[in-house]
């Protein structure tokens, strides 16, 4: 009888930092290794790695820095990698986000490495920010990707619609070759669907402090709020990202709070029991891959507000399980605020249609399932091809 595709076959993750890992894609190598597959994650180790990560797989560090392209920094992280790749000998490669896909893949070819799979996960600062460096550095990242992003044999995940089509159309992914899986998936169970708690409204933003996130129209919107006298309190969670050039000051986050606009709680690792004590979730984001902010709050049975844009509307329903607004448009974040403080069965109604709908389409079981299926279909092929 014949092994499954997975036994005997080495996975490895790359990507550039341990805690992105450990937030969005640990689920998904666990239950590769359940299926299997002997599991190698290359990544940057920080004081953020999850113990799960250390102590359950093989873990490789790589030097590698997610901020900025100096040659000569670039030039040892790609020499390490190609090191990292003979010694590990990995069956398939799974590279997450840009400098992955662009050095996992040069290397898995020089290397001998014929499966690949790539995961742009969102696109990130050069195609989400309007700055000078992101509008010189977008068309060279664009160049990178036509080369290195579809290459023959290799399969590309988009987390949403938008991202696939554009890739398509842009000449960056063969369309047969491209598939969707949406996300990260969440676990329905650890996000109950807790009825409401007493007390003022809280609108709550979880997401890393950056500026594309929408973190500047949140506060917009608060200030807003209060002037129109809108009963709620406005609440930031999560940490500034000094790697990300759209990072958001420590200093800048404090001076919001002293005036008492929001409330910064910083980071938290405790996020249902913040959207237990919540009402309403908004992201204002300018674009994403497919926000797991978005799907904790609609897990835990709360109404949403998000942009309009990529990655947040393949979530959000319009008037079904949330609100969608312009991006960049503080006014239009507060209105549908407004709109779902005065209307508190249309919070529990968008809540309890957004839970059904992580439930059945983003739970982290569709995830694997589809992840897994695609390693198989890769490794079938394989097989057929060496017979």
């Amino acid at each position: 009888m014949n092994k499954p595709p997975s036994c005997g076959n080495k996975l490895l993750y790359l990507i550039t930092v341990d805690w992105f890992f450990c937030s969005h894609f640990l689920e998904r190598a666990k239950a590769a290794r359940k299926a299997g597959y002997d599991v190698t994650v290359v990544t940057r180790v920080t004081d953020r790695c999850c113990p799960a990560l250390q102590n359950d797989f093989n873990l490789v560090e790589w030097r590698i820095a997610r901020r900025g392209i100096r040659p000569w920094r670039e030039l040892q992280a790609i020499i390490q990698l190609y090191s990292i790749y003979r010694k590990e000998a990995p069956t398939l490669v799974h590279h997450i986000a840009l400098k992955p896909i662009v050095y996992g893949t040069l290397i898995a070819r020089l290397t001998g490495i014929r499966h690949i799979v790539n995961a742009p996960v969102g696109l990130g600062f050069a195609f989400a920010s309007r700055s000078m460096f992101a509008l010189v550095v977008r068309p060279v990242v664009r160049l990178a990707l036509r080369f290195f992003l579809n290459p023959s044999q290799s399969r590309v995940i988009f987390e949403n619609e938008d991202d696939l089509g554009s890739a398509v159309e842009g000449g960056l992914a063969r369309r047969d070759a491209s598939l969707l899986i949406r996300g990260a998936g969440v676990d329905p169970d650890a996000f109950q669907n807790q009825p409401e708690p007493p007390g003022p409204i809280r609108v709550v933003m979880i997401a890393r402090m950056l500026w594309d996130k929408g973190v500047r129209e949140f506060v917009t919107a608060a200030r807003l709020a209060r002037n129109r006298r809108v009963n709620a309190d406005w609440v930031l969670v999560g940490a500034p990202d000094p790697d990300n050039l759209s990072s958001i000051s420590v200093e800048q986050l404090c001076q919001w709070q002293a005036e008492r606009v929001i409330t910064w709680l910083g980071h938290r690792d405790d996020i249902a029991d913040i959207l237990a004590s919540s009402h309403i979730a908004v992201l204002p984001s300018y674009r994403e891959g497919l926000p797991k902010s978005l799907l904790e709050a609609m897990a835990a049975g709360r109404p949403v507000v998000a942009t309009n844009v990529p990655g947040c509307r393949t979530l959000v329903i319009e008037q079904q399980t949330g609100l969608l607004v312009p991006p960049r448009n503080a006014k239009a974040i507060v209105d549908a605020v407004e709109r779902l403080v005065a209307e508190p069965e249309t919070r529990k109604r968008y809540g309890q249609a957004g839970r059904q709908r992580v439930i059945e389409h983003f739970s982290t079981t569709v995830v694997e399932k589809a992840t897994l299926a695609l390693y198989a279909t890769m490794l079938y092929a394989q097989d057929h091809e060496t017979r």
